[in-house]
């Protein structure tokens, strides 16, 4: 025997057994004994007459619901199964390249083999590059408006701590005798490089901005390591293949007091893989 409970608009429960529906609404139920009792003559009264109305909607509901559960059962599951399948799909969707959560709750950003952005006929497409960010920070879209036009390649930002963007530009820009594999260190010394390139970042000149300049290498590759101020911006350098990248962290007054941490961090972690 199966239990089915109608709510919310006629405020009246039933139980299906059978294939008959048995009102337990006190008139109904009244009227259901008044029948057992008084026999075929139960059934002429005005309640009864009511009751049979009542009764066939119920009916009519109690069919409904029964083919909405069997669609809802064939469809989407279990209930567990169902969120765990929504799940999946909002992880599905994310953002590709960008991989789960640390123990610290960062995460990893690789550029895809596969994305497109060559930057003109005949380039090789561009070496992947990665970096970390917090859990909060997600991808959002580049437009040829921004500040870096078409040669930004990609974008994150957070509402809480900041915002960041790559820029991958062709090397035959600032030389022609680079190569295929160029190095940052054969663009220019580190105070060439952002006096070139700062402006292309922050929009204007940045004489009297640089507040550091540092020189990291790993895995045989140079960076160039800049914080500007102002406006509160860490700059990283480098090269490869025949592109210069150039990867900016930046931060509102009140991000860069809060989160200057966290930020350099991210600025630190850009690496040409």
């Amino acid at each position: 025997m199966g239990m089915l409970t109608l709510i919310p608009s006629c405020g009246f429960s039933c139980t299906y057994h059978q294939h008959q529906i048995i009102p337990s609404h006190p008139l109904m139920a009244q009227s259901s004994m008044e029948k057992v009792g008084s026999g075929s003559r139960a059934n002429t009264g005005p309640l009864n007459g009511e009751t049979e109305k009542f009764s066939g909607v119920l009916r009519r509901r109690s069919v409904l619901l029964s083919g909405f559960s069997l669609l809802s059962s064939a469809v989407i599951g279990f209930p567990s199964e169902s969120l765990a399948v929504v799940k999946q799909g909002l992880l599905a969707g994310r953002v590709p390249g960008l991989s789960e959560p640390n123990e610290e709750g960062w995460r990893t950003y690789r550029r895809p083999d596969e994305k497109s952005g060559g930057h003109g006929v005949g380039w090789s497409p561009i070496i992947p590059y990665a970096f970390s960010v917090p859990q909060d920070w997600d991808e959002v879209p580049v437009s040829i408006a921004d500040l870096g036009g078409t040669e930004i390649d990609l974008r994150f930002a957070s509402p809480k701590e900041g915002r960041l963007f790559v820029i991958v530009a062709p090397v035959l820009r600032f030389a022609d005798n680079l190569g295929e594999d160029a190095k940052i260190e054969q663009i220019g010394p580190p105070e060439k490089v952002i006096n070139a390139f700062g402006p292309e970042v922050i929009g204007e000149n940045v004489e009297g901005k640089v507040v550091s300049m540092n020189v990291a290498e790993y895995s045989g590759r140079k960076y160039y390591q800049f914080e500007l101020e102002p406006p509160h911006v860490l700059i990283t350098a480098t090269a490869a293949g025949n592109r210069l990248y150039l990867f900016s962290v930046t931060g509102s007054g009140l991000q860069w007091k809060r989160h200057y941490n966290d930020l350099k961090k991210i600025a630190d972690s850009f690496r040409v893989v």
